[in-house]
């Protein structure tokens, strides 16, 4: 097996058999697979191909996306800021109109390349490389991928160097109120980024919009139950979303934002308050962007941004991503499993797929009741697709609550998303 498809072990120090392993390919860091132990019973709560080089053909499917996610016109654009500009423009994929996720190569299917030390980063300070170690056991727990993505690759403007950090961090205890629930450990993801190889008296700007594309089944693992364990339909979703963005007929945003009572004819399809996926479903199934609501007063404020000429050794926005705690913005949990998992991000929103245009003869893995081999896949709404990133083409229809998605070669990026796994017995579910 080649090393982009040699998986990356990361779990919980302290145990024969971990609450929490994951497997991190260096071909776009990609989830392999997202493992957790609860009375017993192994559950791998991400969906995927049972063999990692069979990822070679499955795009989307738990990996990073980017240089920008979603989808752009693929017309000629114009940016500027802080009177820096640049033109670009996209390649396609999708279709002639369209630029979806990068373009047709884009990080999802880059070869990342996993440094040896996490001490070898370079855009994570020496004081934020410390908090890690202490917190995630060293190597054991954690790794870093690199990625430098070419002046004008997928048609987009200036060298960009990728770092991207993946922490498991041990469980804590519960509040007294819930003490019959307990975690079983949360994943961290940090992507930062900086334009380099900027001509000398120079300065570049570029698009950014980065991304986890990963998708989520909580029952998938679950022996009984058949094809029901295999869709998400009767998993319950929490999304503390104000709005949702207004699509055009090709699925290119119009820069409008609709209030989530009063979107698909106010059907309530997308007030999501511990609502099951299944009830109200729209159409086809959900494939939407979610601005969410304004957050006041959070005890963990990460900025998008870093300025580099305040990037010194001390700098440490790390620690608190580890140890400070937001009340989640988004919960998916089953009653069936009984596991939940709560998302924390600096991002202003997030897209919502439940998987609607599946290859039902791709891959399944052995533990989701498939052979692992082709011809064997998922059906349609067989898993919840998250992706925490700013809003839809930003740079050119800017939001109140957001960034502009432009990255100057005087920044360093800065983006997290915080998945906390946690099991619920039954008698503390509502």
């Amino acid at each position: 097996m080649s090393d982009e498809y040699t998986p990356v072990l990361l779990s919980l120090p302290g145990s024969l058999t971990p609450t929490l392993v994951v497997e991190v390919l260096p071909h776009g860091v990609t989830f392999h697979r997202v493992v957790v132990q609860v009375n017993g019973k192994t559950h791998d709560i991400v969906i995927g191909p049972e063999d990692p080089k069979d990822h070679s053909g499955v795009k989307y499917t738990n990996s990073i996306i980017g240089r920008y996610a979603n989808r752009v016109p693929t017309d000629t654009h114009f940016v500027e800021k802080n009177g820096i500009r640049s033109t670009f423009r996209p390649l396609a994929n999708e279709n002639p109109d369209v630029s979806l996720h990068g373009g047709p190569n884009g990080f999802d299917s880059s070869i990342w390349k996993k440094l040896g030390s996490l001490e070898n980063a370079t855009l994570f300070t020496k004081a934020e490389i410390q908090s890690i170690i202490a917190k995630a056991a060293k190597d054991f727990s954690a790794a870093i991928f690199v990625l430098t993505s070419p002046d004008g690759d997928q048609g987009y403007p200036g060298a960009l160097y990728l770092e991207t950090l993946v922490v498991l961090l041990p469980p804590v205890k519960m509040k007294p109120s819930a003490s019959s629930q307990h975690e079983l450990g949360s994943i961290v993801i940090v992507y930062r980024a900086k334009l380099v190889d900027v001509p000398e008296g120079r300065k570049q700007v570029t698009p950014i919009n980065l991304a986890q594309h990963w998708g989520f089944n909580l029952d998938a693992s679950l022996e009984e139950g058949g094809e029901e364990t295999l869709k998400v339909l009767n998993h319950d979703l929490t999304v503390k979303a104000s709005h949702i963005a207004e699509l055009r007929s090709n699925r290119l945003p119009t820069g409008q934002y609709i209030p989530v009572a009063e979107a698909d004819n106010s059907s309530g399809a997308h007030i999501h308050d511990k609502k099951r996926i299944g009830d109200l479903f729209p159409g086809v199934g959900y494939d939407d962007y979610y601005l969410l609501s304004p957050r006041l007063n959070l005890p963990l404020s990460s900025p998008h941004r870093i300025p580099i000429s305040e990037f010194s050794d001390s700098v440490n926005l790390v620690k608190d991503i580890l140890s400070v705690r937001n009340d989640p913005v988004l919960t998916l949990s089953s009653d069936k499993s009984g596991l939940a998992v709560e998302f924390d991000s600096n991002q202003a929103g997030l897209m919502l797929y439940t998987h609607n245009c599946t290859d039902t003869k791709g891959y399944r893995k052995k533990i989701h009741g498939g052979t692992g081999l082709q011809g064997d896949g998922y059906v349609p709404q067989s898993a919840v697709f998250f992706e925490f990133h700013e809003p839809l083409l930003a740079f050119l229809y800017r939001t109140s609550t957001s960034t502009d998605t432009l990255l100057t070669s005087e920044e360093i990026y800065n983006n997290y998303v915080r998945a906390d796994i946690v099991s619920r017995p039954s008698e503390t579910r509502e």
